[in-house]
């Protein structure tokens, strides 16, 4: 998974330290709202960290296409390891719910143990419940399933 940071100075000196792709204000300006290079950024990494001072420029830099994408970037602020906010960023999923009535996340990967996915499974679960207007009144079922193995009903 690849995350950019559009920063101030000190986020892409630190960026590059770590040799993590980032943009500057300048390299932004360069896009010149052209919705053709928006688009390409866009599709070129799968999310994105702002600085505090960037982030209210960016809509004015870029224009709408990040938004539609569904990439805004998130908030990274001096206080914090860019680092650790890198990996938070990796750990989170979005949920999106659509006019359709299936829904499939990704909960885990091979390289983790049974109770970390316990872990993920319970976390998503009431997660998605939460969003639900009635909660588990709209539930009908609940299915895992891993990659080449059979489904298994949960609920």
């Amino acid at each position: 998974m690849q995350v950019c940071i559009l920063g101030d100075q000190q986020h892409c000196d630190e960026a590059k330290a770590n040799s993590v792709p980032y943009m500057d204000v300048e390299a932004l300006k360069k896009l010149n709202k052209n919705k053709k290079l928006v688009k390409k950024l866009a599709k070129k990494y799968d999310a994105f960290l702002a600085s505090e001072a960037l982030i209210k420029q960016i809509p004015r830099l870029l224009g709408p296409g990040l938004n539609k994408a569904g990439k805004f970037p998130g908030l990274l602020s001096h206080q914090e390891s860019m680092m650790q906010k890198i990996d938070e960023v990796k750990a989170t999923i979005k949920f999106q719910m659509k006019k359709v009535l299936c829904l499939s996340v990704a909960v885990g990967h091979v390289g983790m143990t049974s109770d970390e996915l316990v872990q993920n499974v319970h976390l998503a679960i009431n997660f998605l419940v939460s969003l639900l207007k009635k909660h588990w009144q709209n539930v009908r079922s609940l299915h895992v399933k891993s990659t080449m193995g059979p489904p298994q009903r949960l609920f």
